[in-house]
């Protein structure tokens, strides 16, 4: 299992380009990032300032101020009417936001925290296949009947960390959702906004999760589990600036992650 220092984070002294950032910065980056990579399409609509406040939490006031600097830098633009709103500039300016390099720096520990999580959350599910209660299985099943209703990539983010927790919890052992969650919660900062395409894609994995689950087929889940995670290396923003290391196809419409 995992291992903390008292504070309960985790020992990836490496990442240490984000935590560099102030949260503005960081919420600039995130999106400057997704228009680099194509993420976010010219045109496209942003979610409301509550709603990406929530998904990337940090405060309203700090979305809003990044989301007016990212309109004068020519990644984003205001459009008014009824079609109004914060969308993606026609021909966003690209390589805008120097702190998006921070995220490029952690790549590699990136790709050891999705290891930590893989090897934790191949655990969680074998066991809970054996111990989830019905609660757990209707309470599961409710999250991803909402991540797929949800309109946007802000609210699916949150959606998809219960989901998760809440597998954790479906263990019975509530000691292992501490070093989970430290997990989880670390490679969350670096998860940028996706295509709802990818991200209902990633969702039928967490349906094929539940089903194993109900089967009490714990090696069907911890290989679920497995590919659901496994697949960020490629299809998180290291994969997708390393064309080396891109995932089949089918496996990242619009290079979307299952998170």
């Amino acid at each position: 299992m995992a291992s903390t220092d008292e504070n309960g984070t985790l020992p990836f002294g490496e990442l240490t380009g984000v935590s560099r950032l102030s949260a503005l910065e960081a919420v600039r980056a995130r999106i400057a990032l997704a228009v680099d990579l194509g993420l976010l399409a010219p045109g496209e609509r942003l979610p409301g300032t509550a709603e990406i406040a929530a998904g990337l939490k940090v405060g309203e006031i700090t979305v809003r101020r990044a989301l007016v600097s990212l309109c004068a830098d020519g990644v984003l633009e205001r459009r008014r009417g009824r079609n109004g709103g914060t969308h993606v500039a026609t021909e966003p300016t690209h390589g805008a936001v120097v702190a998006a390099e921070a995220y490029r720096a952690d790549q590699a520990a990136v790709h050891r925290l999705i290891d930590h999580r893989l090897a934790l959350e191949c655990g969680i599910a074998h066991l809970a296949s054996g111990h989830a209660s019905p609660d757990d299985l209707s309470e599961l099943h409710d999250l991803v009947e909402e991540m797929d209703r949800v309109p946007s990539w802000a609210e699916f983010h949150g959606c998809d960390e219960r989901f998760h927790l809440r597998l954790a919890e479906a263990t019975g052992i509530p000691s292992v959702a501490v070093p989970y969650g430290t997990v989880l919660r670390e490679l969350y900062r670096y998860y940028l906004p996706y295509p709802m395409e990818a991200l209902r894609a990633s969702n039928t994995e967490h349906r094929r999760l539940i089903g194993a689950l109900r089967r009490k087929d714990a090696a069907g889940a911890a290989e679920v589990a497995r590919r659901h995670v496994d697949v960020l290396h490629n299809t998180m923003f290291m994969g997708l600036t390393d064309p080396t290391r891109q995932a089949p196809a089918e496996d990242r419409p619009r290079g979307g992650p299952g998170t």
